[in-house]
Formats: C-alpha cells, structure tokens, sequence
C-alpha cells in the first residue's frame, strides 16, 4: 500500500486523485454509512488518522460514539453526500445496500462524477455489478467493492485484510483511505470480485467454524478437558484464527458481547450457494454448513454468536445436568 504521511494537512476541495505524500497533500473528506460492530471502529481509525469523517445511519443512537470521536453526523443522506468527496458503506445486507443507494432519497439521486463509493459490506457479486453500472449511469459515481475479513478485532486494530474489486485507478486512488484500516489490500479484478473473494472466505470460515464446534464437543465428550485445545493445537496445522476466537469462547460456553453474529455467517454462506449456480461449480460442503446453520438459527441463535454452535452438538442428557 501506499506509504501516506501520519499527521498530513487537509486543503480544500475535491481531491481523491492528489493523495500525495508531502506536506501539501489533500485528503478527501469521507463519508460513512453504517455505524454498527465494524463501522463503528473502522470510522474511528479513519478519523485517528487525520481524515474528515461524516457519518449517516439509520439509528441517529449509534452514531454518538463516533460524534463523540470528531465525526459529523448528517442529518440525510443527501446532506452527506453534499458534503464528501468519497463515500463509504458498511451495511448488514445487499437489500440494504441497495435501498441507500437507489431508494428514494438514496446516494444515486445526489452523486456526482467525481465521487467514488467503496463498499465494505459483504454483498451479493452479481447484483454488485448491476449496481455499480446503474450507479455510473445515473450519477457518473464510480463503484468499489471491498469486502473485509479480520472481524471486530481487525477493525479496532487495522489489521483487516480488504479484497477489491474495480477500476484499478479507482483502487490506486483510495489505497490511502485503506491505510488505518488493513494490514492487507488485494485488489482481485473487475467491480464484483472482491465480493465473490469474500464468499470464498466464508465458506472456509463457515466451514470451520462447524467443525470446531463438532471437535469440541467430540473433545468434551471423550473425557478431555477442551479448554485447552487452543493452547494444544496452536502452532500446528489445525490451528487458525476462527480456531482462536471460537474454541475458547465454546468451551466456556462464553456467548455473552457477541463480536459477529450467526445470521451474517449464514447470509455468506447462502450467497455461495446461489455463486455456484451461477458459476456451474459444486460447493456441497458449504452447502451443508449453511444448513446446519439455518437449523441452529431456527432454535432462536440467528443473533448469537457462531460460539453458540456447539450448543447443537451437545448430549441431551449433558444439557441437563
């Protein structure tokens, strides 16, 4: 990534193509929509690093801690897009990223040419693509995609690994605004295929993330204590960082303050399903994840954290004693 003074100086205008170093560099001024587990934190390391943020969310409640921070708060979305030269998404689904972006009052109806929109969340490929053609259409708006991976953690720390997907001088152009966030940018190809790198994450994290819980409770079950499976494991080839997060939190059975929620795993999960259809290629792993998912969602976990997934696992005659 490009190497970006850690105290530069702002000068006015529209200036996403003059990132430059020096002292005389311009940054854009940012906006984000999407204050939640992620955006909370990743719009905070943007604002540490010097840049204007201005900030849009459903709920006005979770924007005070960001407000608090240094960020303006927009009372519309067309009062936020007036103000910023790059505008940022952070939003749970691609039905909410559509409607901010060509609802009624969305981004669309007050974008200009010289304005980028990158998009963090984690959306459907195909429908990204359509997306970014209305989007330049309409507006003349360029469209990113940049699905993260690395959690809350990454994102409080800047270690997130973010997959693009777009125009490579559009990339080249907002590396800088990368910076706070991610200790890796890969820019994957045309506008969709850092969505569909994200897909193919989680489907390794979905995976993963059942049969941690099936080794668990298989640890459990043998007499073995599994608190100390993490501690066992790490180093070798079983070991990875859902590993690290998830087995302890299983054993102890420690689901309170949720760092992502299992409904979001299975929503990836399903747009795998549906890229394989599309791409003629057989995913039946992930397949089956996505439905043992769903029947643990259906128990009433879809808001609780994946952890919570070694509850399936457990003997009946365990749960009662």
């Amino acid at each position: 990534m490009s190497d970006i003074s850690p105290t530069p100086r702002r000068t006015p205008g529209n200036a996403v193509d003059t990132v430059n170093q020096g002292d005389d560099m311009t940054l854009p001024r940012l906006g984000f929509i999407g204050i939640g587990l992620m955006g909370d934190p990743m719009t905070r390391r943007l604002l540490d690093a010097g840049f204007e943020v201005d900030v849009w969310n459903r709920s006005r409640r979770k924007t005070r801690g960001v407000e608090a921070a240094g960020a303006g708060v927009a009372d519309s979305i067309k009062e936020l897009v007036d103000k910023v030269d790059v505008l940022m998404l952070c939003l749970a689904n691609t039905d909410a990223v559509e409607e901010v972006v060509f609802g009624d009052e969305g981004i669309v109806v007050n974008g200009r040419a010289n304005q980028r929109l990158i998009d963090f969340s984690s959306s459907d490929p195909q429908a990204t693509r359509e997306f970014a053609k209305r989007l330049e259409k309409h507006c003349g708006m360029s469209w990113i995609d940049a699905p993260v991976s690395g959690g809350v953690a990454g994102a409080e720390d800047g270690s997130l690994a973010i997959m693009c997907g777009g125009d490579p001088a559009d990339i080249q152009a907002v590396r800088p605004l990368f910076e706070p966030l991610a200790a890796r940018v890969t820019h994957m190809g045309p506008v969709g295929s850092g969505q569909i790198t994200k897909v193919c994450n989680q489907m390794i994290v979905g995976c993963n993330a059942l049969v941690i819980a099936e080794m668990t409770a298989l640890a459990e079950a043998s007499g073995v204590d599994a608190r100390r499976l993490p501690e066992s494991l790490a180093g070798g080839f079983a070991d990875s960082r859902p590993f690290q997060l998830l087995a302890p939190r299983m054993a102890a059975r420690d689901f309170d303050n949720p760092a992502w929620h299992l409904r979001t795993l299975l929503k990836d999960l399903d747009m795998a399903q549906v890229q394989s259809q599309r791409a003629v290629s057989a995913t039946p792993m992930s397949a089956l994840a996505a439905q043992l998912m769903r029947a643990h969602a259906a128990r009433g976990y879809a808001d609780k954290d994946p952890a919570t997934l070694i509850e399936s696992y457990v003997r009946l005659d365990q749960s009662f004693e």
